[in-house]
């Protein structure tokens, strides 16, 4: 039977804790599943390495510097996903208590420590214990506690024996645990994903389900080549400085032949990092003897998973691929229980990073956990579980794709109502309240008011709500060409009890009363200018409602010309205008018996009145 021609990704990773992580080029996606069966996605962007220094490319240097970064990386996800899988404590620790009021960085002495612990752990394991073993075997055949010439190049070889026999019989005991069995399956599921993906099959639960879960580039065969290739090194390393560095002192060689392992370690890991990508590259059956011990040992390390462990898998591919091919996708962090404060600066670090101001994680902070958003800036301290964390995540993962924070959240305070709001209309500035302001300043018992491009209704809502909060007798009426918007804007009259009358109008064209008011905010942008507004304006609002033709001033060139018609003896119009328009747009009502610009709280020029 021919062989099967696999289609070889770059995207590789590791199990962790009720998870999978996957690295590409330019990101890494850790997907792991919470107590509450929910996959959770943390994914940060990465240097790529053409973008890496050129000595760190050369080969063996790679190889060193892939396995510093997979050390450091791998032990970072696996506390991160430990984090997640494991279910929140409802009081923290007394050494978590200490360390918080010492200011410390928890989860860095937590990385810092469990790194360390890791290492000593290695050291003890691989290198102190085979070399202990060996020297009884050295006493035992008579070589004596220091052998010298061949006997010194067999005691080598026999320590490395041992150590790969410790290395074996390490790794089957921990299909002991079920915790870490677990893991050994996540293994499993990360394996068939990436062979389901070089087969060219669609990344499906069922198609991953029957790929096989051993793997050419699997860190277990790369630490099995590290292992043979240390035996190799370290022994004829061990024999060439026998003569000139050893002592007579048995403890002080035991150290000088442990410190030797640990400096020739990086050599040894970039060695090995050389041969995996020649195994990993080749299909020549020559070299398939030297494959097979790798592979052998993964039918230790890897276990058949269940199908919720594939999704993990397939959430991590999708994830790592999709930040490779856009650079624009935004990254993610699991959601976890803790400090407000510390929650709070990380989600702000996260927006900034794309440009958007922290005062928006404010606005989620608050909104979400129901309190004030002076509370939340002011440092107010919480502990937040895990689902309230989800719950402004879910914002925040929103909002950091670009869609304005009010659209996301579905509505927004304006003058004191909420009014809802999606792409549908604009979303109302904190400057038009002062535009509402100015009409129920002016107006006056048996006022008709008439709200031009209404939008949102937002204007229209706040006037006829004060006016009746004033015991102010007044109608509104308000008027739109779009009908997606007029149908939200009745949707917040209802929502408000607000008695508006709406009439679908492209300004006066069906307009037929007379008003003692005429209010618009109507749109004023120069159709050149809209591209260059920021995304979250140009992308997601409608242009409908910001294009104001060649210089921004059609629509009130129209208002100016059409208004007197439908206006009392006496009405008026206010309109709010844009930066740098007021002067150009005040001097369009020739007609007027005066107008007046009126600054804003910021002290522009932001609203035009013209009395007839």
């Amino acid at each position: 039977m021919k062989k099967e021609k696999l289609q070889r990704t770059y995207i590789g990773g590791q199990a962790v804790m009720e998870g999978v992580m996957l690295k590409g080029k330019t990101a890494y996606a850790t997907a792991v599943r919470d107590p509450d069966g929910n996959i959770q996605i943390e994914s940060k962007r990465i240097t790529p390495p053409e973008k890496q220094s050129r000595f760190l490319r050369f080969p063996i240097v790679r190889g060193v510097v892939n396995f510093i970064q997979a050390l450091v990386l791998g032990n970072k996800v696996l506390m991160r996903s430990a984090d997640v899988a494991i279910e929140e404590d409802e009081q923290p620790s007394k050494a978590e208590k200490w360390l918080e009021e010492k200011k410390v960085d928890t989860n860095g002495v937590m990385n810092f420590f469990t790194t360390l612990i890791a290492i000593l752990l290695a050291v003890a394991i691989f290198i102190f214990v085979p070399q202990k073993l060996t020297g009884w075997i050295s006493r035992w055949v008579g070589w004596g506690e220091t052998p010298k010439g061949q006997e010194l190049l067999w005691f080598n070889l026999i320590e490395g024996g041992i150590r790969l026999i410790v290395f074996v019989a390490y790794m089957l005991l921990m299909t002991v645990s079920k915790t870490l069995r677990r893991v050994y399956m996540y293994h499993g599921a990360e394996h068939k994903t990436i062979t389901c993906v070089e087969r060219g099959m669609d990344l499906t639960v069922d198609n991953v389900r029957t790929c096989r879960r051993v793997h050419d580039r699997c860190g277990t065969t790369f630490l099995f080549i590290v292992m043979f290739i240390s035996i190799i090194v370290f022994s004829f390393a061990n024999y060439g400085v026998a003569e000139w560095l050893y002592v007579e002192n048995v403890t002080v060689n035991n150290i000088i032949r442990i410190a030797l392992k640990l400096l020739m370690l990086p050599f040894v890991a970039g060695i090995s990092y050389e041969v995996l990508r020649l195994l990993a590259k080749s299909e020549a059956k020559i070299l398939n003897v030297f494959k097979w011990p790798g592979l052998l040992l993964q039918r230790i390390t890897t276990q058949e998973p269940t199908d919720d462990m594939i999704e993990c898998a397939i959430a991590a591919f999708r994830t790592v691929e999709a930040m490779d091919a856009d650079e624009n996708i935004p990254e993610k962090m699991f959601a976890i229980g803790g400090k407000l404060t510390e929650i709070l600066k990380n989600t702000k670090d996260r927006l900034a990073k794309l440009g958007i101001d922290g005062e928006e994680a404010e606005w989620i902070f608050a909104l979400k956990l129901g309190m004030a958003k002076s509370a939340v800036a002011g440092g107010e301290e919480r502990i937040l579980k895990r689902a309230q964390v989800q719950e402004i995540f879910a914002v925040v993962d929103e909002r950091m794709t670009g869609r304005p924070l009010w659209y996301v959240i579905g509505d927004t305070d304006f003058y004191g109502y909420k009014i809802k709001v999606d792409e549908r209309v604009l979303i109302p500035r904190r400057e038009t309240e002062e535009l509402a302001l100015q009409v129920v300043m002016s107006a006056s018992e048996g006022c008709d008011i008439l709200d031009l491009c209404t939008g949102s209704g937002a204007i229209a809502i706040a006037v006829c709500k004060e006016l009746e909060k004033n015991g102010v007798e007044a109608t509104v009426t308000a008027s739109d060409i779009s009908d997606d918007a007029l149908s939200l804007a009745k949707e917040n009259a209802a929502a408000n009890d607000a008695n508006i009358k709406f009439i679908k109008s492209d300004l006066f064209s069906r307009i037929r009363s007379r008003y003692h008011i005429i209010v618009s905010n109507p749109p004023y942008i120069p159709t050149a200018d809209i591209e260059g507004l920021d995304r979250e304006v140009k992308d997601y609002e409608p242009h409908l409602a910001l294009d104001g033709g060649a210089d921004g001033l059609d629509y009130y060139r129209r208002i100016a010309t059409e208004a007197p018609k439908c206006l009392t003896r006496g009405g008026m119009v206010i309109l709010e205008v844009g930066d740098g328009q007021a002067s150009d747009v005040a001097k369009l009502f020739k007609n007027a018996e005066y107008t007046m610009i009126i600054k804003d709280l910021a002290g522009k020029d932001r609203f035009v009145k013209a009395i007839f």
